[in-house]
């Protein structure tokens, strides 16, 4: 597989992709998408056109020494495999996991800190305003007056028609 680069941007085009122009003279001009070939038709110079590589190349703002670009070339050479990297990477890894699973747990108790007391606090101030309902057993000891009537009167008429509906 043979990349070729793009006549107007200079980026790479990947075999069965983008445009091929050929001169009459058999010049070959390869572009990686539509808007370099029609900056290509419109005879647009591309070291005067700001987002291409040789603009940026003419101009000094090419970052061909940064690190990034470095790393990118590492990064598509193979590497021999080395078992105590890949030991160390592992174990790596796993604090990584331990830590991010600590972090959660941290954010988690940061988040319900005040959830409890909010929670205390909101019991106690619905009991405060519906304490009349609610009443302890001494209190009823005390006062026999606060517990409801056991026996409810009911009519004889009452009781035939409950007869009667559950037939």
């Amino acid at each position: 597989m043979r990349l070729e680069k793009c006549w107007f941007c200079s980026s790479t085009v990947y075999p069965g992709h983008g445009i091929q122009f050929v001169r009459n003279d058999a010049k070959i001009f390869r572009f990686c998408r539509s808007k370099c070939h029609k900056n290509f038709k419109m005879k647009r110079n591309p070291r005067k056109v700001k987002w291409t590589k040789a603009y940026r190349r003419l101009r000094g703002k090419d970052m061909t020494q940064d690190s990034t670009f470095e790393f990118e070339r590492k990064r598509n050479r193979p590497e021999r495999y080395d078992r105590n990297l890949a030991e160390n990477t592992l174990k790596a890894i796993k604090k990584i996991d331990k830590v991010r699973v600590d972090r959660e747990a941290k954010h988690h108790e940061k988040r319900m800190k005040g959830k409890k007391a909010k929670i205390t606090r909101e019991a106690v101030k619905e009991l405060e305003q519906s304490i009349t309902i609610i009443r302890a057993p001494d209190a009823l000891q005390k006062d026999p007056s606060l517990i409801l009537p056991a026996k409810v009167k009911v009519s004889q008429e009452q009781l035939d028609k409950n007869v009667s509906m559950e037939e």
